[in-house]
């Protein structure tokens, strides 16, 4: 009788894989909110707004100002996000024989969000540190990596065992990922050396011209792995023809990409053409990781 009791009380709080799933796709659009968010801060140069941490100045609410309401806005939807995705793990727990490797990442996604949290409030306390910056804005982009695992696992855990024979494609991804990661973070070196830098008084970090050279030479790093992989699943397009479909969208991402930022140099870095282009290079970001975890977590049993 009192294990029929706790079967009952098991089978009340469950949560169904559907509605997992579902919640890793909230948490992922709210972890790319928290990335565009953070660049509009910088951006604006907003991230003193704020000028010290968890207050707001002499209290926890902002100055009616527009730098103080801008950086103290990206806090709120920060504390929005580790809601969302603390929701999403805890929801994990509650799924019938869900794998444990997705368990550990949907927990993955609120403890990245606390650190990042944390992590923003050392970049104010030390006045916007170039590299601590970087450090903020690349965090944010584990997390947000880490969300397309889950919410592409929990979408296949939903549908059931998947399997793909293995291609040379699937290798080849996990070259893309840290070549797009190199390809962001020179970004980030360009962001520091140019006129962005999060504030009025804020130092520039390095020279811009020797930031992009470096920018471009990843750029060229990112595009050979990126061809590599096209040209493999053109090779067996036969039986890889989503995956061939999806490429194709994130190629034309980039070239969007690559548009706005060629216009952005040209109009000499205005701020809304930086944060479409910031904008445009997380939505690539999150399209490599999709592509490259479609193709390894797709080549083999997605149930125990």
């Amino acid at each position: 009788m009192e294990a029929d009791t706790t079967q009952v009380g098991r089978a009340r709080f469950a949560v169904s894989a559907e509605t997992f799933a579902l919640l890793a796709y909230v948490a992922l659009f709210a972890l790319f909110l928290i990335v565009v968010s953070g660049a509009t801060v910088r951006l604006t140069g907003s991230g003193l707004g704020c000028d010290n941490w968890p207050r707001c100045g002499s209290s926890f609410l902002p100055e009616k100002n527009f730098h103080a309401l801008v950086e103290y806005g990206n806090r709120g939807v920060g504390f929005v996000v580790g809601i969302v995705t603390l929701v999403a793990a805890i929801g994990a727990t509650r799924v019938e024989r869900l794998p444990r490797w997705l368990l550990w990442a949907a927990w993955a996604l609120p403890v990245t969000v606390l650190m990042q949290g944390v992590l923003g409030g050392i970049t104010v306390l030390v006045e916007l540190h170039p590299l601590i910056v970087m450090a903020h804005f690349l965090l944010s982009l584990l997390a947000l990596g880490v969300a397309v695992v889950v919410a592409l696992g929990a979408h296949d855990f939903v549908r059931g065992v998947v399997k793909h024979p293995p291609l040379a494609a699937n290798w080849l991804a996990v070259v893309l990922v840290p070549s797009a990661l190199a390809l962001i973070v020179t970004g980030t070196l360009v962001t520091a050396a140019g006129p962005h830098s999060g504030g009025e008084k804020i130092k520039r970090y390095g020279l811009l011209p020797d930031a992009l050279h470096i920018h471009v030479g990843a750029t060229g790093i990112f595009a050979i792995a990126f061809v590599g992989i096209v040209a493999s699943l053109l090779w067996h397009r036969a039986e890889a023809r989503g995956d061939l479909v999806f490429a194709a969208g994130v190629l034309g991402l980039l070239l969007i990409q690559m548009t706005v930022g060629d216009i952005q140099w040209r109009e000499h870095l205005p701020w809304e053409l930086v944060l479409i282009h910031v904008t445009l290079a997380t939505a690539v970001w999150v399209g490599v990781v999709t592509l490259a975890a479609r193709l390894l977590l797709r080549s083999r049993p997605v149930l125990p």
